[in-house]
């Protein structure tokens, strides 16, 4: 076993052969694959739920998150945007790699170290504010996940095309305009429930007159993908620049987020340790 639950075992397992028979698909067009794989991840999806079901009733009266029960949540939302995806815009290799991504998110969750905790302070108001918090920057992280392999996509097909070298991978690409069309609309949805997550977190934080933390890193990286991602939809509304320049302000916010989500050493926020 990877893990010592046989849940998680069985959803990581299955996982990974439902985004191999994906591979197969992307690869060579093959639809009885997609088939298979597809049922899988829709399997994948319900045991994922039945976990997040448990988990819910666990915790309803619990003020505290695990790690491993906000990446576990992470990761079915990517599971679920994924058959958003595959539903309206028919577009499998974007759904191949969010589901990768998802999938990575899991495994590293699973298999590293499932026991530690993000604690949410038990004050009245203020926890009540940091459940909504939390709950507003996981759809965040979600949606964000998708506005960033949107931009990898781009930034990789426009590279190549500049190049003139042309694989067979690109033909299951969709182009670039519609690339920076979804990422927009996506960032669309993800940059407000990343503000408003940052704008509960801050109430929180002045309600419990902890103001000093305002000045903790992960609170600060936050603050600079909310910046960074704020140029990026200003400036793609207002047509600044091209969309390579677009897919690096996309993509630099994500990182912040990324970077702030495993920063540890010097953070008493939400401190993973």
């Amino acid at each position: 076993m990877v893990t010592q639950d046989w849940l998680t075992d069985a959803v990581l397992y299955i996982y990974a052969l439902s985004l191999l028979f994906f591979v197969s698909d992307a690869a060579s067009g093959n639809r009885s694959a997609k088939r298979v794989g597809t049922g899988l991840l829709v399997f994948v999806w319900i045991l994922q739920g039945g976990f997040l079901m448990a988990l819910l009733f666990d915790r309803f009266s619990v003020p505290q998150l695990t790690i491993k029960d906000y990446l576990f949540f992470v990761s079915w939302l990517l599971v679920s945007v994924s058959f958003i995806l595959n539903r309206l815009m028919r577009a499998e290799l974007l759904v191949l790699l969010v589901n990768v991504v998802g999938f990575a998110v899991l495994a590293l969750n699973l298999i590293a170290r499932p026991q530690h905790n993000v604690s949410l302070q038990p004050w009245e108001v203020a926890r009540r504010l940091l459940i909504v918090h939390v709950g507003f920057i996981t759809l965040a992280f979600a949606i964000l996940t998708v506005t960033a392999v949107l931009g990898l996509m781009y930034l990789f097909l426009h590279t190549r095309l500049k190049k003139k070298k042309w694989t067979h991978v690109m033909h299951r690409m969709p182009s670039l305009e519609w690339i920076d069309q979804y990422a927009y609309r996506a960032g669309l949805i993800g940059v407000p429930l990343l503000l408003l997550s940052l704008s509960t977190g801050t109430a929180a934080l002045l309600t419990e007159g902890t103001i000093a933390d305002l000045l903790d890193g992960k609170v600060l990286l936050s603050f600079a993908a909310g910046i960074a991602y704020a140029v990026y939809l200003v400036r793609r509304l207002a047509g600044k620049d091209d969309g390579s320049k677009l897919a690096g302000w996309n993509l630099l916010g994500y990182s912040f987020l990324v970077i702030g989500f495993f920063v540890n050493s010097d953070s008493s926020f939400h401190q993973m340790v």
